[in-house]
């Protein structure tokens, strides 16, 4: 068997990859595009072009070394999408400061956890998010706030945490104002942001973005200026994105694809950066897409379902989208080929990744065939390699099963004070094991057919869930659909489906079955069936199987089965 033979490659690409700072990449942005639109943000009234944009953030990185922050210091975020996130990321990364992303759907304990872990010296936060009140929380866990001096906590609960900056109009005991800040500076401070500008270097650590935690507690995976502003602008690059698109983003922006894909990949190319709301709701994303003109939308596959069954759909005139990317969960066949005739996005891609890995790695293109286009995740990212192992860690030949590993630019500096995880996870030759089961064909375009984890083992034959996900959305009263295993004590697992049908639509457990029976094999069809209302997700949208997989068992009184 030859070298090429085997399922690895390589992604190459005419432009090099570009070495600077973020600072940098948004002074340039905006030396080159000063006078067109860089942000809005509908909710809060805020138009601003680059130029615009370029001075706030410069106000704001100013007023942040008048607190006696430095370079290194953590900072994190706890806040919905609004302007003050996007001026954050920004003048922190002037600053050198590493931006510490906490997810807003964070409790007490969540939020305990990931301060003390980085050690943050500050913390910009949003007042309240839908039911979450964050300065009750934030009082609960440092009740020392009350009675200390604004900028200098001295608290139990979070020994590093000093200062607490609010987004909130009316002063707060101990607290700053985050409207404040950008007055804080005099010359010297200007003086020393300038300064920083030539001193910074693109291989810092700017970032720590918390993973998911589906197992054992988040993990810190920290990224440089070098990842994500590489990241940001390929992903640009495969959409064609040029200053004049619109990008309309409704994901998070504490995660990588709203901070990376969505904000970098924007200032990176000169785009606008136009947010709908604080959160995703599919007719304010409509609402915006038609009244701003957008030509491109990104989102996880469920808001694009979201979007495309709004009963007002047909109101919204959405001829200006050209691209845009669905990401961050398996992408259904039979929605991606709806996205292309009834939302116009005949451009649009498909983008595979990690937060570890800044986060993309593959993307389709505008140029690959349809059914690649609606089928894969494309092909590699330039400048990244990519190959398949088997369980022993050795290539396997195209067209084989494995697990998905990355190595490049965009592989994150490790997971933050956890240097045996670290090493777990990125091995001694550099490649990122993803824990994804993946498939690369000859032409190099790769189909992810699930975890390694998620995979389920039925009786000794394997069953990957994507396929029968796939196979189910063929159905045409079912609106989204969820498989994982469950112990069974014949088979070892059984392959259960939870399944949200449209609108007016009613089906049987044994309707499913049928559709399945002689279509799929009978050891992937589905043993137990639930018509739900709502999955367990992550904020980014994720279906998270394994809240599911205990329900089920909780309600079947079902027992994992004795192994030897």
């Amino acid at each position: 068997m030859s070298a090429t033979d085997l399922s690895y490659v390589c992604g190459t690409g005419a432009q090099p990859l570009k070495y600077l700072t973020i600072g940098r990449l948004l002074d340039d942005a905006a030396a080159q595009w000063g006078l067109r639109e860089a942000l809005v943000v509908r909710h809060q009234q805020v138009r601003l072009t680059y130029s615009e944009l370029l001075r706030q953030v410069d106000d704001l990185a100013a007023g942040l070394i008048a607190l006696d922050l430095v370079p290194g210091d953590r900072i994190g975020i706890w806040s919905p999408n609004r302007v003050e996130w996007v001026l954050t990321q920004f003048a922190t990364a002037k600053v050198g400061l590493i931006l510490v992303n906490i997810n807003p759907a964070y409790r007490l304990s969540e939020l305990e956890y990931v301060l003390n872990k980085v050690e943050c010296r500050a913390l910009v936060t949003a007042s309240q998010f839908r039911s979450s009140d964050y300065l009750a929380m934030l009082r609960q866990l440092a009740p020392e706030l009350a009675r200390s001096q604004a900028g200098d906590l001295q608290s139990v609960t979070l020994p590093h945490l000093k200062m607490v900056i609010a987004m909130d109009e009316s002063p707060q005991p101990g607290m700053l104002r985050f409207a404040d800040l950008a007055t804080l500076a005099g010359a010297a401070e200007r003086a020393q942001l300038a300064e920083l500008s030539g001193r910074l270097q693109p291989d810092d650590p700017i970032n720590v973005q918390f993973t998911s935690g589906t197992t054992g507690m988040p993990k810190g995976a920290t990224l440089t200026h070098f990842n994500v502003i590489n990241n940001g602008y390929f992903v640009g690059q495969a959409m064609r994105f040029t200053e004049s698109d619109r990008l309309c983003i409704p994901v998070p922006l504490y995660h990588c694809f709203g901070m990376v894909m969505s904000v970098l990949t924007c200032v990176a190319h000169g785009a606008a950066m136009i947010f709908p709301g604080e959160a995703f709701e599919p007719q304010t994303v409509l609402a915006t897409v038609a009244d701003e003109r957008c030509t491109a939308l990104h989102g996880v596959p469920t808001m694009f379902i979201a979007e495309l069954d709004h009963p007002d759909f047909g109101r919204y005139d959405l001829t200006s989208l050209r691209t845009g990317i669905m990401a961050g969960a398996p992408c259904p066949v039979e929605v991606m080929k709806r996205v292309l005739s009834e939302m116009h996005m005949h451009e649009i891609t498909i983008a595979y990744g990690m937060t570890e890995t800044s986060p993309v790695s593959f993307q389709s293109s505008p140029d690959d065939p349809l059914d690649r286009r609606v089928s894969t995740i494309g092909r590699v990212h330039p400048h990244v390699q990519v190959k398949i192992v088997d369980i022993e860690g050795r290539t396997v030949p195209c067209g084989t099963r494995g697990e998905l590993c990355t190595r490049g630019y965009n592989v994150m500096r490790g997971y933050w004070n956890e240097a045996l995880k670290t090493q777990e996870a990125i091995d001694e030759a550099g490649w990122m094991h993803t824990g994804d089961l993946a498939v690369i064909d000859s032409a190099g375009y790769c189909n992810i057919v699930g975890r390694v984890k998620d995979m389920i083992i039925r009786g000794g034959e394997n069953v990957y869930p994507r396929e029968v996900e796939e196979f189910l959305y063929r159905h045409p009263k079912v609106q989204e659909v969820s498989v994982f295993g469950v112990p069974d004590p014949r088979f070892g697992e059984q392959i259960a489906a939870w399944i949200k049908l449209r609108d007016g639509a009613a089906a049987t457990t044994d309707e499913i079955k049928a559709f399945c029976r002689d279509q799929i094999a009978h050891y992937k069809i589905p043993f137990h069936i639930r018509f739900v209302d709502s999955f367990p997700m992550t904020v980014t949208g994720k279906i998270q199987k394994f809240q599911m997989r205990d329900t089920m068992v909780a309600a079947l009184d079902l027992a994992a089965p004795k192994t030897a």
